[in-house]
């Protein structure tokens, strides 16, 4: 408010000064006039004046009462001293606009000057002025006094015009000001305030528009820039956002970097596949924030030959490893002026485990075909190189071949099975199973297997519970695995299965006290082909893809299994089941 009224007191001290300054000049001038005309006046009737003392000092034509009666018509009262300091003539008391202490103070005055410099001068309300003369044999000075109440009249008149005028032009300053403040300094002063507001980047300023003239013009102007600016700002901030939410969920790694070599930006993803936070990398030299030789060399073939550069490399994080591919691209402006260059990491590891599990997919049904093939290729040639007339020998390489060929059915339709299950559009039958009923009925087939190598069967199955799945599927499920848990313990072992419930699933356990699994081999025991001991599989009879299927089964019900396994003591399977079948 002070800064806004500054200029209008300004303004107006201004005026107040030259006001006074014009008053007291021409108070000034009117005194210099009037002492003019007085010693004008005097100079002219100065002659009749001394004629008057003479008159009265001389002759005695003139009485007292003549010379007071001449000195109050007048209006001017003489006073005569002799050089002698004798007050010769006194007409101030007939005048009563002149004191006798004016009078006596004038006398002193013009005693103490020099003849030479005698002069007419004003004192307070009085004018006077001494006239050295010789009258007859008395020689002296006759001082006139006249009052000069006009003279202060009109000065005073002269300051209460001044005054008048003073408060008149204050007043139409102040209407001239405010309307100039109204209609232009504070639509400047508006429109500079919401200038600083967009210099310091808030956009949302505005100023009001409903003045006239340049000052509206620039107010709706400044108006017109705030909503541009505000606009591009917005559409600025947007593209930011959806540019960085792109990159931030890209499920590539990114890297920017400057033609100095500086980092300028990561993803989110980079920071996934390499670790550590935006900060450990955003304005670091690319070769001291990444510890790769791949990555720089890329960077650097890059830099050399500008153009988009490929390479992989592995990633160690923690105890496994990462696959990864780093694609390089130089960055140019417009003008063809290097910019930098970015980096994108694609993760590879799934592809090359893919590709790894295909080839050993390919090599290991390639051998477990190969084996009952040979075996029954073989003992077909032999007996058709004579052995067949041995009757025995006849049977027993009939037996064999059955045997093989029967390991050969079986191992294709295992993978028959397990390709079905693997297929995105592998459905399954719905329906309520009554789990406990469900289990019991697995019982019998698995308990002739059992007896076969003495080993107990124990089934802890009580309840009645309902539980949404393809019946026919989770038989395969744990068929399989009460079949290995048989397959895998010795003579005179203890195979359970164990029933447990809960608010909304069920799990069922599958322990035995057999030869169990490694800890490090339990993590594939679920792969195609894998086998802990590949010798004693084979003599058990497996094709190796029975927890393949197992597993897809399980997962296909939005399942989960789990293995508890120690080496010489045994293993526990828990699946665990949704009571209600959620996966659509």
């Amino acid at each position: 408010m002070r800064s806004r009224t500054r200029p209008l007191l300004t303004y107006m001290v201004l005026v107040i000064i030259v006001m006074v300054s014009l008053g007291v000049l021409l108070a000034q001038l009117t005194r210099s006039y009037f002492i003019t005309i007085f010693e004008e006046r005097i100079s002219v009737e100065s002659e009749y004046f001394v004629t008057y003392v003479e008159g009265f000092l001389e002759d005695d034509q003139v009485t007292d009462e003549s010379l007071d009666a001449f000195s109050e018509q007048i209006n001017t009262s003489l006073v005569f001293i002799s050089n002698e300091d004798e007050l010769l003539i006194d007409t101030v008391a007939a005048n009563e606009q002149v004191t006798e202490e004016d009078k006596d103070i004038i006398i002193n005055l013009v005693q103490q000057s020099e003849e030479s410099m005698r002069q007419g001068k004003l004192l307070d309300n009085v004018f006077y002025y001494p006239l050295p003369q010789t009258i007859g044999d008395t020689s002296g000075t006759l001082i006139l006094i006249s009052p000069v109440e006009s003279l202060s009249n009109i000065t005073k008149n002269i300051w209460l015009i001044i005054g008048l005028t003073l408060l008149i032009g204050l007043v139409a300053i102040f209407f001239i000001g405010f309307n100039v403040f109204s209609n232009y300094i504070r639509p400047i002063r508006s429109a500079a305030g919401v200038a600083d507001e967009l210099a310091k980047g808030n956009y949302k300023a505005r100023t009001y528009e409903g003045h006239f003239g340049e000052a509206g013009q620039l107010s709706r102007s400044i108006n017109i820039l705030a909503r541009n600016l505000q606009k591009m700002t917005s559409s600025k901030g947007m593209q930011e956002n959806q540019l960085e939410a792109v990159i931030n969920n890209m499920g590539s790694g990114l890297i920017l970097i400057d033609e100095k070599g500086y980092i300028q930006l990561v993803n989110r993803a980079f920071l996934d596949s390499f670790g550590g936070m935006k900060p450990d990398y955003v304005g670091y030299l690319y070769h001291d924030a990444i510890p790769f030789n791949t990555i720089h060399e890329t960077v650097q073939n890059i830099y050399m030959f500008e153009e988009t550069v490929s390479e992989t490399f592995i990633l160690p994080v923690d105890i496994n490893r990462k696959h990864l591919e780093v694609t390089g691209a130089p960055i140019f402006s417009d003008k063809k002026k290097w910019k930098g260059i970015v980096l994108v990491f694609h993760d590879i590891t799934d592809m090359k485990k893919l590709e790894q599990t295909r080839k050993d997919f390919v090599a290991n049904v390639s051998h477990e075909l190969k084996t009952p093939i040979t075996s029954i290729r073989g003992f077909s040639e032999t007996l058709l190189d004579g052995a067949m007339k041995d009757e025995q020998m006849l049977n027993q390489f009939l037996e064999i071949i059955l045997k093989e060929s029967e390991r050969l059915q079986s191992l294709i339709q295992d993978l028959l099975e397990l390709s079905k299950v693997e297929r995105e559009d592998f459905h399954l039958t719905i329906e309520q199973i009554n789990m406990q009923n469900f289990l019991h009925d697995l019982v019998p087939i698995i308990e002739q297997q059992a007896a076969q190598k003495n080993i107990s069967l124990h089934a802890d199955i009580s309840g009645s519970t309902i539980v949404e799945g393809d019946s026919s599927r989770l038989k395969q499920v744990f068929i399989n695995l009460m079949s290995n848990a048989i397959n895998y313990t010795g003579e005179n072992g203890k195979v359970s299965l164990d029933f447990q419930e809960y608010d909304d699933y069920v799990v069922i356990s599958i322990e035995d006290n057999g030869v169990g699994i490694p800890e490090e081999e339990i993590p594939r025991i679920f792969e195609r082909f894998y086998r802990v001991d590949k010798a004693r599989s084979r003599n058990s009879g497996g094709t190796g893809l029975g927890l393949a299927i197992v597993k897809h089964i399980v997962e296909a019900h939005d399942g989960s299994i789990q293995v508890e396994s120690e080496v010489g003591k045994g293993t526990r399977f828990h699946v665990k089941l949704l009571k209600e079948f959620t996966n659509n």
